[in-house]
């Protein structure tokens, strides 16, 4: 089971090439990009960490790469995923997001039931990574 998050979460893994030629795309259209990770892929974990500054100032594909590459390798067990951010006004806001690695084994989510007062049932989405300590989990 893969993590379905952002842009092309649904399609196989993509290579360094295709990666690269998203985020040509990207720096085409004036955005700016980031690099972010985590070990703990819940949905509702919107603030992954961030590697080094958002790269306003660079524009070329290659030079983001190198920074995947370079997180890649201090985190390789963590979801990595590159953003681009659109600074205009008016829209400020994240216009691609997709991931660019992910752990070997991906241990995906549980549902849990709850039990509450006259018979009402609630739901929750519970991460099995975190079921390991931050660290720990891949």
């Amino acid at each position: 089971m893969n993590i379905t998050q952002g842009t092309f979460s649904f399609l196989p893994p993509l290579s360094d090439q295709e990666i690269s030629a998203q985020i040509h795309y990207a720096l085409n259209q004036g955005w700016a990009c980031s690099i972010e990770f985590t070990d703990d892929p819940h949905p509702r974990n919107t603030y992954w960490e961030m590697w080094s500054q958002p790269m306003f100032d660079l524009h070329d594909a290659a030079g983001v790469l190198m920074e995947v590459n370079e997180c890649r390798k201090t985190y390789p067990h963590h979801y990595i995923k590159v953003n681009a951010f659109d600074s205009v006004r008016g829209f400020e806001t994240m216009r691609l997001s997709f991931i660019v690695n992910r752990p070997e084994e991906e241990r995906g989510f549980r549902l849990e039931r709850q039990d509450d007062r006259s018979r009402i049932q609630r739901y929750a989405i519970r991460t099995y990574a975190t079921d390991r300590p931050s660290g720990e989990r891949y």
